[in-house]
């Protein structure tokens, strides 16, 4: 592991992003709340929120750090036919908390998958992406091109 001994305490933040392609009427299910299984989106950001709690046991070499705030949000797009999912990590620690974001998409995607495998096994686990960090050493990163959501604060 790296050592983050000499680096300043501070706070930092990251917003990771993936999505599920599938089925228009897989996302009109889950939005619904209509799959055997039961309510998908409640499952799916608990299981974001619970990985990113777990990062440092999943990811070889990565810090385990206090974590402030982890939120998981979705947002339906019927014209891409596509889920996508949204993840805010906060931690005030030595270093960063982007895995931790995108740990917490990507249990949030495979639990979605999980969810509704019964009625689209065509579904794909797409474009997991780092979109903002700030805090630390390195600053601020922004990916150009992305939309904002109604819960992007900065």
């Amino acid at each position: 592991m790296v050592d983050v001994g000499e680096k300043p305490v501070t706070r930092r933040r990251a917003v990771a992003r993936a999505a599920v392609r599938m089925q228009l009427a897989t996302l009109r299910a889950i939005e619904s709340g209509a799959l055997k299984k039961g309510e998908a989106l409640a499952v799916a950001r608990l299981a974001g929120i619970m990985a990113a709690k777990r990062t440092h046991e999943l990811i070889p070499l990565c810090h385990q750090i206090p974590l402030s705030v982890v939120e998981v949000d979705f947002r339906a797009d019927p014209a891409g036919s596509a889920l996508e999912i949204e993840a805010r990590a906060t931690t005030e620690a030595r270093t960063g908390v982007e895995m931790e974001a995108m740990v917490a998409v990507s249990a949030a995607a495979l639990a979605i998958y999980d969810m509704a495998k019964a009625i689209d096994r065509a579904m794909a686990v797409d474009s997991v992406r780092l979109v903002h960090k700030s805090g630390g050493r390195s600053g601020r990163f922004v990916r150009p091109g992305e939309k904002p959501w109604p819960t992007d604060a900065g």
